[in-house]
Order: structure tokens, then C-alpha cells, then sequence
């Protein structure tokens, strides 16, 4: 799949509050050739980008994995409730704020949970990117879906959902 369908998603971000939220383009962000990059991360942030953007550890996996060569990695975080319900009736995926590409495109999702409340919201984040909540029903043609952080030292509560 291209990008998203940017002509739906500027009509609804006047709709929604705090639209900067969805749109990328920060200073420091890193765009790389989508067709020329061979592994394309996409690192998760289940809760809303005024809490995530500055997640440190988030942040340095983002550098490192821009560094090399053959790796591409952009963000996405999980939309408010307002951008969610918009999102749902124009039909448009969860996606990354560098490429806008669905999350459905990406070889790998890496979730970081700091902590338990957001187990839901990973779930979410997966639904909204029209793929399948539990590992059990993915396959080859869906991203491996991977997660780290402090809440994933008992993986128990995620084990169905990651890969």
C-alpha cells in the first residue's frame, strides 16, 4: 500500500483537538526513502504523542536504528479519542508520522510499554492498524509485532498480542 489517503486526513484534522499531534514533520525527525530502505521499523507509543514524544528510550531506538544503513524507522502513537472515531468513519488506518504509511506496511512494529495501563492501548493501536490482535492469527503478511519497556518484564499480560 501507498500512503495514507492525505486528501481524507487533512478533511478531518481540522475536526479533531491538537492536529499538530498527527501530522510529523518535527525538527530532528528522520525521512528515508521508503523504496530504497530494505527493513522498515515502525517503534509504537500506546498513548497520546504529548506523552511519547519524549520518551528518551523511544528516542534513541529511533537514532540508532536510523544509523543503519538498511533500516528505516518512523513513529506512530496512539491518537486521542477524537482522531480514533474520525479516523474510524474515514476509513483511514493508524500510520506513521514520517512516511504516512499504514502500520500494515511496516516489516516490524516495536511497542515500548513504560508501563501496564497502556497493555489496552497497544491492542488498540493494532486494531486500528487493521491488523489481527492476537499473534496466533498473523502470518507472513503482517508486521512482526514486537515490545520492550518496563511493563513487558511479565510479558504474561501481552504474550497472546506479540509476536
Amino acid at each position: 500500500m501507498m500512503q495514507i489517503d492525505l486528501e481524507r486526513l487533512e478533511r478531518i484534522l481540522p475536526t479533531v483537538q491538537k492536529p499538530g499531534r498527527y501530522v510529523g514533520g518535527e525538527y530532528n525527525s528522520i525521512v528515508k526513502d521508503w523504496e530504497a530502505t530494505p527493513i522498515r521499523v515502525c517503534l509504537a507509543f500506546p498513548d497520546i504523542y504529548d506523552l511519547g514524544m519524549s520518551n528518551l528510550g523511544l528516542a534513541i531506538l529511533y537514532d540508532i536504528l536510523n544509523a543503519l544503513p538498511d533500516v528505516l524507522a518512523e513513529r506512530a502513537y496512539m491518537p486521542w479519542v477524537d482522531m480514533i472515531a474520525a479516523m474510524r468513519e474515514a476509513r483511514i488506518p493508524l500510520y506513521s508520522l514520517e512516511s504516512k504509511r499504514p502500520l500494515a506496511d511496516f516489516d516490524v512494529i516495536g511497542f515500548s510499554l513504560p508501563y501496564e495501563q497502556l497493555y489496552t492501548n497497544l491492542l488498540e493501536m493494532l486494531d486500528l492498524a487493521a491488523l489481527p490482535l492476537r499473534a496466533s492469527e498473523r502470518d507472513e503478511r503482517h508486521p512482526l509485532i514486537v515490545a520492550g519497556g518496563h511493563a513487558t518484564f511479565n510479558p504474561e499480560p501481552v504474550v497472546e498480542s506479540v509476536d
